[in-house]
């Protein structure tokens, strides 16, 4: 999962070598939040007009996440 989110934050990016991502230990119901860092610069390239390419990651995470059984939050710090 976390090289999925990788991959996908690395094509939109201009700087790939910054996409870093963090990953915290399941919630009590069993989320696993995946914390997404990038350039300041890409930013906005990650988070889209109106949020829509954010919600569009969320979307892959969360159906990926499906086929596992899982459940995952993605967060762009």
């Amino acid at each position: 999962m976390k090289e999925l989110l990788i991959a996908i934050a690395q094509g939109l990016v201009e700087d790939p070598s910054a996409v870093r991502v963090d990953v915290d230990e399941p919630t009590e119901d069993g989320t696993v939040v995946y914390h997404l860092h990038v350039a300041e610069s890409d930013m906005g390239r990650v988070i889209g007009k109106q949020g829509r390419i954010a919600k569009a990651i969320r979307v892959v995470m969360r159906s990926a996440a499906t086929r596992n059984n899982t459940k995952v939050a993605v967060e762009i710090d």
